[in-house]
């Protein structure tokens, strides 16, 4: 699927919910201390891979009921060349793993495949609520570089940098996806008055990173791993930038301090997490919505079906 022109073409775009976290609970799948889950697609038919697969149709299942063309992400999050590398697999391409497996999950679907979508997703170097480690721009071009290239010659749709905590390591993520000519969409964790971790407004970073990438700025902008309720704050703040596109949002309202390292899962019930995630969705005229931490197909059935 083309997501420029979906943007266009559809009034809503689902993503996913969870699946790291969900993995982490299912007891007949081992991830990797360095890499979490970016092992599995290359083992397709391991008990972690068939578990995985069955995340992602899942989804798919949830999509197709719901009428909605769907952005399915790439697990790829923890797939840096330096991970690879710290994990002894240097040379072998997890991330073009990870796409294939994607494409083949869409192919078994091919009713809607046309409406599905694969992002090349990363993250951060570090710790994505810790501000403090991110990299410098200059320093994030050169790390992330390399995942990049790999995710675009693997042939995704976009690319789709999620959880990012600060402005430094994003403006180096950005002119790295701006380098491939692929569409990108960066999506940043955010408190309620609309700042990143950092203490960077939001409108600010969209800007700074616009104006560091030129011709070739990002698709969009998007905010992950808070509730619908910490973006109805910044909302009413007046605090989102322009070409802002949507939220993918926890189960629960929990600060992420609150929220890192936690035992048990923390999610409100899927219904009311849709009805304020509804809420915020039509006042922000919202075009990418789905979950992140604490969500899974009945939250995403339940938000197709509010905004319906």
């Amino acid at each position: 699927m083309n997501f420029v022109e979906a943007l266009g073409a559809f009034p809503l775009i689902l993503t996913e919910g969870s699946i790291v976290e969900r993995l982490r609970r299912d007891p007949a799948v081992e991830l990797d201390p360095i890499l979490v889950n970016a092992r599995l697609p290359a083992a397709p038919a391991s008990a972690g891979g068939r578990a995985l697969a069955a995340l992602h149709a899942g989804y798919i299942e949830v999509a197709l009921r719901a009428g909605r063309p769907l952005l399915c992400v790439t697990d790829t999050w923890r797939a840096s060349a330096e991970r690879i590398r710290q994990a002894g697999l240097e040379g072998v391409d997890l991330n073009g793993a990870a796409v294939r497996f994607l494409a083949d999950i869409r192919a078994a679907h091919p009713e809607a495949a046309a409406r599905i979508a694969i992002a090349g997703q990363i993250g951060c170097r570090g710790d994505a609520y810790r501000p403090e480690e991110a990299l410098a721009p200059e320093e994030a071009l050169a790390f992330h570089r390399p995942q990049v290239a790999s995710l675009a010659r693997a042939g995704v749709d976009l690319l789709f940098a999620v959880t990012l905590p600060a402005l430094s390591e994003a403006i180096g993520i950005a002119r790295a996806f701006a380098e491939t000519g692929l569409p990108a969409v960066l999506s940043f964790v955010i408190r309620p008055d609309g700042t990143l971790l950092d203490g960077t407004p939001l409108i600010q970073a969209a800007e700074s990173i616009d104006a560091a990438t030129g011709a070739r700025r990002p698709t969009g902008y998007m905010v992950n791993c808070v509730h619908p309720s910490v973006l109805a704050a910044a909302a009413a703040r007046g605090a989102l930038p322009g070409r802002f596109l949507g939220l993918q949002a926890n189960g629960s309202p929990l600060s992420p301090e609150e929220l890192d390292g936690c035992a048990t899962l923390q999610s409100q019930e899927p219904e009311a997490f849709a009805r304020e995630f509804a809420a915020v969705a039509r006042t922000c005229g919202l075009k990418v919505v789905g979950g992140c931490c604490g969500t899974d197909e009945r939250h995403i059935t339940a938000l197709a079906a509010a905004l319906a």
